[in-house]
């Protein structure tokens, strides 16, 4: 089971950062439409259709990532009280009622969707540029494979809970900026 658990952090980790770069490129790209409409009165037809498909991919292809990091926001104000075990069994049982059941939808809906789209070359009907949206629905279906096979970790380590009575940490590669200042202002004051 670990060596599955570090296989699918592993894959979501490579596919959420390789993918957060696509911040960029929104960035750029929002950047160049508010200077050629505000400052040369020339707006670009593709800019909506461009934010849409790249925050949509940002957004779902970090699913899986956010997922193994446990960074997902949960109302855990009863569930943190509970013991590890419990919360384990807790989640493994909602992962199966809820979570598996709606990332199968999602990966069967996309599939057909994409293919839909691949057939008679979709293009977005947002904006007179006409802007390809195939390959952005074909994201849906890898994003919800990525989740899938995550979720399988989650289980793993919901298992593993249970038997240990602990949870197995996630890989910690990002930390907020909120607690790396309060981190800061603690080590600050213990030098003092």
């Amino acid at each position: 089971m670990l060596g599955f658990i570090h296989f699918a952090d592993g894959l979501s980790a490579w596919f959420g950062k390789t993918f957060g770069w696509l911040i960029i490129l929104m960035t750029f790209g929002m950047s160049y439409e508010v200077l050629v409409r505000y400052f040369f009165n020339a707006p670009t037809p593709w800019a909506l259709d461009i934010s849409f498909i790249t925050y949509g991919t940002l957004f779902m292809m970090g699913g899986a990532y956010t997922l193994s990091r446990n960074g997902h926001v949960r109302g855990d104000f009863v569930y943190r009280t509970w013991s590890p075990r419990v919360q384990a069994t807790v989640d493994l049982i909602l992962y199966f009622l809820f979570f598996f059941p709606g990332i199968l939808a999602l990966v069967f809906a996309g599939w057909k969707y994409a293919a839909r789209s691949w057939r008679y070359g979709e293009v977005s009907v947002n904006s007179p540029a006409g802007i390809p949206i195939y390959q952005f629905k074909t994201v849906i279906v890898v994003a919800g494979l990525l989740l899938l096979i995550q979720g399988i970790a989650q289980v793993c380590r919901c298992i593993l809970c249970i038997r240990m009575g602990r949870w197995l940490e996630a890989e910690a590669d990002v930390e907020e900026t909120d607690q790396v200042l309060i981190k800061e202002a603690a080590q600050h004051a213990q030098h003092k």
